[in-house]
């Protein structure tokens, strides 16, 4: 099974002492989302806008003990993502820095626009959205409705439509967007935007959970990009479009699927913390939860090495992701129960977690999308031979 190195072990000590700073604010943030604005000076915050950086354009990544960190593999990533959340989801998805927009431009961007792109974030905390998702469409790529148009003069391109449930929306400069410039598999494609670019605007979208997150709706009217904003433009069609995606996501699944589990323990570490006379049922199922965490805490890291690996073996960041969220929703509804009745009320931060556990099931493709990608990894007997190393020992938490 796989245990953390000695490496991983320092960067996890790092981001748990973050929670732990970051955690007093998770309230405020869920009822005011602008707090996280007020925290620029903490170090989690100045740090975690510099990671996610690839060692060519990162001078300045995270140095722990003389080792090196820049949270661009899926294993230091799931590692660190966990304890933040551990401390408070919403708070990890509040943070700035190159998020979800980053992996993509590395996977699929050239030189030029990596080097704009991570420019940017180094001049500032600077936050980043990822406008996949469209009303009524969700996160279909086939079905995507908002398109890009060559202008009649061949001067640039016009991106059109809108998207929904995009985090950071409001606070972020700069983001990627998902568009078509054509019908089928090779007309899909995502280009860099700026923020402060005409026709660009976006708006609030009320949410019970991850408020931190501040998700927004945006509308796209004519938002004019250049050639130089299409991300993968050195690459086939396919490769930038479908194939690009896929193995984009396969990357970050393992990482919603650790957030997952941070917010799983820290519902659980709540129960054991301010229930400290339970009955011996109570306890039993207190172990029962924990061993139940410890096992999909296994899954993701299982995942991240897969991914890590091959970025288009994703069954297993499927499969991590699938477990994972469902374990935070059932977790978290069973501290509240632990409570009793009225616990939503009495144990306000319990009730945030069980409102923040709904939202992973929307992030990076639902259960059905996972279900349909286990599945069809089952048919083709991609699951052959796991688990491994059954007899191994329990992975450190």
């Amino acid at each position: 099974m796989p245990e953390l190195d000695d490496r991983l072990r320092l960067l996890r000590r790092q981001a748990r002492g973050w929670a732990a700073e970051l955690r007093p604010y998770a309230l405020d943030l869920d009822r005011d989302p602008d707090v996280v604005l007020r925290l620029l000076d903490a170090p989690a915050v100045t740090c975690a806008a510099h990671l996610q950086i690839p060692a060519a354009f990162n001078p300045t990544p995270l140095v722990l003990a003389g080792e090196r960190f820049h949270l661009t593999a899926a294993r230091e990533r799931v590692v660190f993502c966990e304890e933040i959340a551990r401390g408070d989801l919403g708070m990890m998805l509040a943070l700035p820095g190159a998020s979800m927009s980053g992996v993509l431009v590395a996977a699929i961007g050239d030189r030029a626009q990596q080097e704009w792109f991570y420019g940017r974030l180094l001049e500032r905390p600077t936050w980043t959205f990822f406008a996949l998702t469209e009303p009524g469409g969700g996160t279909d790529a086939a079905g995507l409705h908002t398109r890009a148009t060559e202008s009649a003069d061949g001067s640039g391109w016009r991106l059109t439509g809108r998207k929904r449930y995009i985090s950071n929306a409001l606070r972020a400069s700069v983001g990627v967007v998902f568009h078509r410039t054509g019908d089928g598999p090779l007309g899909l494609g995502a280009a860099l935007v700026d923020t402060s670019s005409a026709g660009f605007t976006a708006v609030a979208v009320p949410t019970l959970g991850v408020r931190g997150a501040q998700l927004g709706a945006l509308t796209l009217d004519a938002v004019p990009i250049t050639d130089g904003q299409l991300l993968g433009r050195h690459l086939s069609p396919m490769r930038r479009g479908s194939w690009g995606w896929q193995r984009t996501f396969n990357l970050l699944r393992p990482t919603v699927a650790a957030m997952a589990v941070g917010l799983a323990q820290a519902a659980c570490d709540y129960v054991r913390e301010h229930r400290r006379a339970l009955r011996p049922a109570e306890r039993d199922a207190l172990a029962r939860t924990q061993g139940e965490i410890e096992g999909v805490r296994r899954l993701t890291r299982l995942a991240a090495v897969a991914v890590d690996s091959d970025s288009g073996s994703g069954h297993l960041a499927s499969a991590a992701k699938l477990r994972a969220t469902r374990l935070a929703a059932d977790v978290s509804r069973w501290a509240l129960r632990c409570f009793g009745p009225g616990a939503r009320l009495d144990q306000p931060l319990l009730d945030k977690f069980a409102r923040d556990a709904a939202a992973l099931e929307f992030m990076e493709g639902t259960g059905n999308v996972q279900r349909l990608a286990v599945a069809a990894a089952l048919d083709r007997g991609a699951f052959a031979g796991y688990p491994p190393g059954v007899d191994g020992p329990a992975v450190d938490r």
